[in-house]
């Protein structure tokens, strides 16, 4: 049996979703722990469950609902990841950013992608939100690993202009009309699931880390191949530095930080998301 091509799954999962709903969204988002509040503000259009969805993965993380929703937010036309995958699933990096070509060839403008990470800078406390202006990538796939389609983008696309660092400035005064401390910082990206070691996040600090997590990164370099603008926005949900106040984190604090910060966080998005409609 012939195999299908990355290209042709993404076609495939195009013309169902469309056979499903004649919605089109403008912008992408990928809710992140905590975050799933967002979608009760929605006026959703159409709901469509990850299993149903031709080859997209199925999430496994506590926190994660794992469905495609179609609607509008403050009257801004969205696709909603609520859900995302990750490389310690067991999947590949293929296919945990297939979602993210297939919204591209959705047709949206941006993405917005959000997540919980620890904080390695001494400076940013949990609760915090940092806009990401770069990133470092210590995982141990890349996403674009294998023969290049260039239908799909170039073999070796460049990272510079990745973040938008005008638009970060936005959203850290958005934030902040929200009562939420707001930072820009870079992201460090590893497979997990286990979290870091002191001697990792002291590791994290020394090269310039900001905040530390295990996802998003594998999604921005595939964004950045397809020519995806994107905009991530990370909740501070532990302190990791200085070592000495590391205390012990379970996916039971982290889920309740970030739910102690879901109303803050849902109304910045919702201001970013009308920003970004007038910009456009």
């Amino acid at each position: 049996m012939t195999k299908i091509s990355l290209y042709d799954q993404i076609q495939e999962t195009v013309a169902f979703l469309k056979s499903k709903t004649s919605f089109q969204p403008k912008f992408g988002i990928i809710l992140g722990t905590g975050l799933s509040d967002l979608v009760q503000d929605m006026d959703i259009v159409s709901e469509i469950p990850y299993g149903e969805i031709p080859h997209f993965p199925v999430s496994t993380v506590e926190g994660h609902s794992g469905k495609l929703i179609f609607g509008n937010i403050n009257e801004v036309p969205v696709v909603v990841m609520s859900g995302r995958f990750h490389y310690y699933e067991g999947y590949s990096m293929k296919q945990v950013t297939f979602p993210v070509r297939v919204l591209k060839f959705l047709g949206i403008e941006r993405l917005i992608i959000s997540n919980v990470s620890g904080s390695v800078n001494p400076d940013f406390e949990a609760g915090d939100v940092v806009f990401v202006r770069d990133h470092i990538n210590l995982h141990a796939e890349n996403p674009l690993r294998g023969a290049n389609d260039e239908r799909l983008g170039p073999r070796f696309p460049d990272m510079l202009h990745t973040y938008d660092r005008a638009l970060n400035a936005t959203g850290i005064s958005l934030s902040q009309k929200h009562g939420l401390r707001a930072h820009e910082g870079v992201y460090l990206g590893l497979q997990g699931p286990n979290l870091e070691t002191p001697a990792e996040y002291r590791f994290a600090n020394i090269v310039g880390a900001d905040v530390i997590g295990m996802s998003t990164v594998p999604e921005v370099i595939v964004a950045a191949h397809i020519s995806l603008p994107i905009l991530v926005i990370s909740l501070v949900s532990n302190k990791c530095f200085p070592i000495e106040e590391i205390g012990v984190t379970t996916i039971e604090s982290v889920i309740a930080m970030a739910k102690e910060r879901t109303p803050k966080m849902c109304g910045m998005v919702k201001d970013v998301l009308v920003h970004l409609s007038q910009a456009t």
